[in-house]
């Protein structure tokens, strides 16, 4: 009987400390953990004084006994569902650099998934969202038996427990007196749940006071009652070419670790264009997104609205807003987008005052798709040649071209073909079949920023390569960076810089952005200025516009 007793004693010691250690890592592990220094990750974020559980043990300890136990199964399943919505956080910063939006964000889960299926496989990608729904309903059930298992014991010994919490209590203000932090910036008197609470109670109330801000600043366009006839007028003759290249961002030309490749892109290309008579100037911008949500950033500069969530997107599309795109077509231009990443029906093309929109099923491939690019960017560019540029006696001609073969998961890269052998895209079935793949890139860390950086040169040769077989002297082309890419690239404290560059052979071209002060080429200098996003629209209309006019 005695050694049933002693085996009953351990387990409830045993179950206790585990109630202890889940409810205290579920306080104080930081969201944003990965910001740590590489080795001081774990240990470091252990060295915490939560003053949650300092105000939840009083209140469990203050309450009669028979609204003690509903109250903490009531806080259990809350802070469970914390720890779910932080361990998503986690995820966010992982990916794209900002925290998860409870209001916002649910639509980004399918892009999720589709990412886990081109990098690991469909069985895996399944797998994984199943595993990651059972470990959120484990965790809210795990923590709700924690806290009521602790409430039990705080009441069993209720002396003790009021001398704990009173010591932690007091070593907790000294702490946060004294604004002690550890290695990251992370204070020791913690109050992660509570700002984690608070973030996610206020979200929707954040997200409404947005909705009313934004409202506000559609309604605010210098442009948008201007005549068609005072709208680009010196580009009226001009072909001009708009194209984003996927996660184009600041490291890819500044980051040691990976730049090579982007670097001698820009050099050799640079030197064909200047032999061919070409000129470029270029700066950067910060975007208004990190790591993924290329739509949100295209919004925005073309726009001239700061567009960072869905919300603001789906407002904006609704909207009446001049865009850049829109502009020129009220000026006179055939605009058409080119969007070989759009797979579904796209209502809010229409928008951006397209003529027509070539995507993924009108563009004419029959080759096999790149992960998650549905066809290599230098066949995106022959069949927008075939299909728009090449057409005889046509007028001026606007395109929004969106380069996708540098998108995650940046595996397999196409490689440069003579763009007389290109065709209908059938020609890179065995590029396909004889290339690594995906999963085997993403073993390797530093294969993975090779890769990255590969697939960013690919996208700017296949660009440039065509400017410089095919552009005439009427030709501009606008190029840049629609983000930075992943952390898993550039780590989670890297700039929301993208470079920018406009080429042109009309020296007239360039002249007019002059009191701009970009750099002369295709590489911006680091001390180049650097504009949000969404100046941009404003900047370039009225640089071309009449009032531009720099005689």
């Amino acid at each position: 009987m005695s050694e049933k007793k002693s085996y009953r004693r351990v387990l409830r010691h045993l179950t206790t400390g585990l109630a202890v250690v889940v409810v205290f890592l579920a306080l104080i592990v930081p969201d944003q953990i990965f910001r740590l220094p590489p080795g001081n990750s774990v240990h470091t974020a252990l060295l915490r004084v939560p003053i949650e559980a300092v105000i939840l043990g009083i209140l469990l300890l203050l309450l009669p006994g028979r609204f003690r136990r509903p109250v903490a199964i009531g806080l259990g399943a809350l802070l469970g569902a914390l720890t779910v919505v932080k361990l998503v956080d986690i995820g966010f910063f992982a990916v794209l650099a900002r925290r998860f939006d409870p209001v916002l964000d649910w639509v980004l889960f399918d892009d999720g998934f589709n990412f886990m299926v081109d990098s690991m496989g469909r069985a895996a990608a399944i797998g994984i969202a199943v595993g990651a729904l059972l470990l959120a309903a484990a965790l809210i059930a795990g923590m709700t038996w924690a806290v009521v298992r602790l409430s039990g014991v705080l009441t069993a010994h209720r002396a003790g427990a009021w001398r704990g919490l009173g010591a932690v209590g007091v070593a907790w203000v000294a702490l946060f007196a004294m604004g002690f932090q550890l290695i990251g910036g992370i204070p020791v008197a913690s109050h992660t749940a509570a700002d984690l609470a608070a973030h996610t109670a206020l979200a929707l109330p954040n997200d409404l006071r947005d909705r009313k801000q934004f409202a506000a600043e559609v309604l605010v366009d210098a442009y948008r009652d201007r005549p068609a006839d005072q709208l680009l007028t010196a580009l009226k003759k001009n072909d001009v070419l708009i194209s984003f290249v996927e996660s184009y961002g600041r490291d890819a030309l500044e980051n040691p670790a990976f730049n090579g490749a982007v670097l001698k892109s820009l050099a050799e290309n640079g030197d064909r264009l200047t032999k061919a008579g070409f000129s470029a100037r270029s700066g950067w911008l910060t975007s208004s997104t990190a790591g993924g949500g290329s739509w949100l950033a295209h919004a925005t500069f073309l726009s001239g609205l700061w567009i960072d969530n869905e919300q603001r997107y789906r407002s904006l599309v609704s909207s009446d807003r001049l865009t850049l795109t829109r502009a020129f077509n009220n000026a006179g231009h055939r605009a058409v987008g080119v969007e070989p990443g759009i797979t579904f029906a796209w209502p809010e093309g229409q928008f951006y005052g397209y003529d027509h929109i070539y995507d993924s099923h009108t563009l004419g491939y029959n080759g096999p798709a790149f992960s998650w690019s549905t066809m290599p960017d230098q066949y995106v560019m022959s069949a927008f040649h075939e299909l728009e540029y090449a057409k005889k006696n046509r007028g001026p001609l606007l395109a929004e071209i969106t380069l996708t073969s540098s998108h995650t998961p940046w595996a397999p890269v196409p490689t440069m073909l003579d763009w007389d052998k290109i065709g209908d895209g059938s020609v890179y079935g065995p590029m396909v079949a004889n290339a690594e793949s995906t999963q085997s890139v993403w073993k390797d860390n530093a294969r993975i920023k090779t890769e990255y950086a590969r697939s960013v040169a690919y996208s700017i040769d296949s660009l440039l390569s065509y400017l410089e077989k095919y552009a005439d002297d009427d030709t501009v082309l606008v190029f840049l960076g629609d983000h930075q890419p992943a952390p898993v690239v550039v780590g989670q404290n890297a700039t929301r810089d993208v470079p920018i560059t406009i080429v042109a052979k009309d020296p007239k071209v360039l002249d007019r952005i002059d009191s701009w002060g970009w750099t002369d080429g295709l590489k911006p200098d680091p001390a180049a200025p650097n504009w949000r996003m969404d100046t941009f629209r404003d900047r370039f209309l009225a640089a071309y516009g009449p009032e531009g006019d720099p005689h």
